[in-house]
């Protein structure tokens, strides 16, 4: 397929176009994915298992380190599955906020083709990071458990609501990270200083309700704490923590996520012709 000439006209005519194929094409998807692995993992197999196996050994190390320092864990009786719980849904969000937040710039020279929309290139990075991320944090559990008398009890339904709740929130913060990347140059780097002090306000290595007030109260706004503490929740069956709003977390997600995708689709083609 040629590319698109610069004739007057060419853009309504593109918009139009887009607007007819509105909603993202699996076969679009599809070789999105396939485009990221072979350009990111390389071509061979081997290396998609190693962008697994780095993060995933990675994360373990991190988890052994703290459980040196800190033997006794808010809950259950093993440090290291207990900063697993936290650490590696954290890095699953924050990982997948910036691959969603540069899916346009990634896919920038194959956007200009009708057939590929700008949600295609997002759903498509989103999937391969989001399959990608959830085997890193199949492996580092089931080596921790299998390493470590952990004395957990995995509720799956429970577990997979947390990831869910943190994906949404991923997806849809990415959604409007891309927009915000295009109208203020320096969003991505202000985004990236801001963000930096989230391990430490977000549950990884405590409890939230622990806290005393206001200070409880106040990381209750944050909308991570609800997806971290519900995930912890499906491996401790004896943790009830009230403080979980479900629907706060998927409200914030629906809002930013709509918000996202509307300017986005507003503003796709002003976005490629920067």
């Amino acid at each position: 397929m040629s590319a698109p000439t610069s004739e007057p006209g060419y853009q309504p005519a593109l918009l139009e176009q887009r607007h007819r194929q509105s909603f993202p094409t699996a076969r679009a998807i599809m070789a999105l994915v396939l485009r990221e692995m072979a350009s990111t993992y390389g071509r061979s197999p081997l290396g998609y298992l190693w962008a697994i196996l780095m993060p995933a050994a990675g994360v373990a190390v991190l988890a052994v380190c703290f459980s040196l320092l800190m033997r006794s864990p808010p809950l259950g009786t093993n440090f290291t599955i207990f900063f697993a719980t936290g650490m590696v849904p954290y890095r699953m969000w924050r990982g997948l906020v910036g691959k969603v937040a540069g899916a346009m710039q990634y896919s920038r020279q194959l956007l200009v083709y009708p057939r590929v929309t700008f949600l295609d290139a997002i759903l498509a990075r989103f999937l391969l990071n989001a399959l990608t991320d959830l085997l890193v944090f199949y492996i580092v559990i089931a080596g921790i458990m299998l390493a470590f008398e952990t004395r957990v009890a995995p509720d799956l339904p429970k577990i997979a609501l947390g990831l869910v709740m943190l994906m949404a929130l991923a997806f849809s913060v990415g959604v409007f990270n891309c927009f915000l990347n295009w109208v203020l140059p320096f969003w991505e780097r202000l985004w990236n200083i801001t963000t930096r002090p989230l391990f430490f306000i977000s549950g990884v290595l405590f409890l939230v309700e622990d806290l005393p007030d206001p200070y409880s109260k106040w990381l209750m706004w944050n909308p991570l704490v609800h997806g971290i503490g519900q995930l912890r929740k499906g491996f401790y069956p004896y943790y009830d923590a009230p403080y979980i709003d479900v629907m706060y977390v998927f409200t914030i997600s629906l809002v930013a996520g709509v918000l996202g995708l509307l300017f986005l689709r507003r503003f796709n083609l002003d976005i490629l012709d920067r």
